[in-house]
């Protein structure tokens, strides 16, 4: 046998004794011109922003369809690509959670056309404005389903992120003055997508063996093995990472170290009062500029603690053209409806009181469909 062909077969036999998921978690080379996994994450969170502008049911269900084609198209076959099923399902529960509890505890919500007379509980007087039955109107249902699908939809949006963005990969692309929290970042990251391909594993190996898989008692045997696996791998991997040094801080003078913790500390604050401030109507005037000197304080206290931290970076990922278009149609989707909802606030929110068909606005839709624009230039990640 040549030295080709036992070189191969030792390389075959090191693949082969290597875990699939740790392979998933670290892919081989990348194609060129794969999206960077932070630009996946302002699109999706750029799609949730546009879902928190309205409560029209048809433009929320535009949004969901986009998120959906687009993950359709660009996700890879690696464990954390089958999380957005999750998402879904998740997303239902919330809407039929909201829908239970405006039958049953009752709505804010006055209405004239009456659905059904339930039986009523008399309360104590403490629990004045809490009502178990009674009648549940139109008018009622019609806004806890608008609500409940808005938070659906924002639910979804965070899927299509975790579906989309190679979890190991976003991590590398951290700033480097937040290396420290890398461990627990890991965990956070990868537990979900871990947690959702263990269920699916155990309960395709349950089918194969004839037992139950679905129901409170397969839930039981799927369970417990399903939460300890899950968290198990996260932490084997954020150990591997702390083993090879993630995250080690170099010497660097006092004077640095304070100045990094008042620039971070004070940014956070900045932009916590300037939400505020934007949120209320009497911080108005001051809110966007100490939003704007919050956080350019805070990046400054990143970039200044990424000196504690020097390293080469082991196949960077390139924030290229692809991640640019596929930012800029998120935040464009974004940015377009709250435009929207500012000049035409009754098409995106749709009347209950009384009661209005939602209406489909032309060119709010049209800018939902920008949102699709990744699903044409981006290439499928490889798995």
């Amino acid at each position: 046998m040549g030295k080709g062909s036992a070189g191969s077969a030792a390389k075959g036999r090191r693949e082969a004794a290597a875990p699939s998921w740790l392979v998933a978690q670290f892919p081989a080379p990348l194609k060129r011109g794969v999206v960077h996994p932070g630009a996946w994450w302002v699109w999706a969170l750029s799609l949730g922003v546009a879902a928190t502008q309205t409560t029209n049911p048809l433009l929320l269900g535009l949004l969901i369809v986009t998120s959906a084609y687009v993950v359709a198209v660009c996700r890879s076959n690696a464990p954390w690509a089958r999380s957005y099923g999750a998402f879904v399902k998740l997303g239902l529960a919330v809407l039929v959670i909201r829908l239970f509890f405006a039958v049953v505890l009752g709505s804010p919500i006055p209405g004239t056309h009456t659905i059904v007379t339930l039986p009523e509980v008399p309360l104590p007087d403490w629990a004045q404005g809490i009502r178990l039955g009674g009648t549940v109107t139109a008018e009622a249902v019609v806004f806890a389903l608008y609500d409940g699908l808005k938070l659906a939809t924002l639910l979804i949006c965070v899927g299509a992120a975790n579906a989309l963005a190679n979890p190991a990969r976003l991590l590398k692309s951290l700033p480097g003055a937040l290396y420290e929290m890398g461990v627990a970042v890991v965990v956070a990251l990868t537990f979900a997508p871990n947690l959702i391909a263990d269920a699916q594993r155990l309960r395709a190996a349950r089918r194969l063996r004839g037992r139950p898989d679905r129901g409170i008692r397969g839930l039981m045997y799927v369970g417990l093995p399903v939460l300890e696996g899950a968290l198990e791998r996260s932490v084997a991997l954020a150990a591997a990472m702390d083993a090879r040094g993630y995250g080690r801080t170099a010497q660097v003078p006092a004077a640095v170290r304070r100045t990094t913790t008042a620039l971070t500390l004070g940014g956070l604050l900045g932009v916590c009062a300037g939400t505020y401030g934007l949120l209320t109507a009497e911080g108005a005037t001051y809110g966007l500029p100490v939003l704007l000197i919050g956080l350019a304080a805070a990046l400054a206290g990143l970039w200044l603690g990424g000196r504690r931290t020097p390293r080469t970076r082991y196949r960077p990922d390139p924030w290229g053209l692809r991640a640019w278009l596929v930012t800029a149609s998120g935040v464009a989707v974004a940015a377009l409806l709250t435009l929207a909802a500012s000049l035409d606030p009754v098409a995106l929110h749709p009347g209950v009181v009384p009661l209005t068909a939602p209406t489909l606005p032309l060119w709010p839709s049209a800018a939902v469909l920008l949102g699709l624009l990744p699903a044409f230039i981006t290439p499928k990640e490889p798995s």
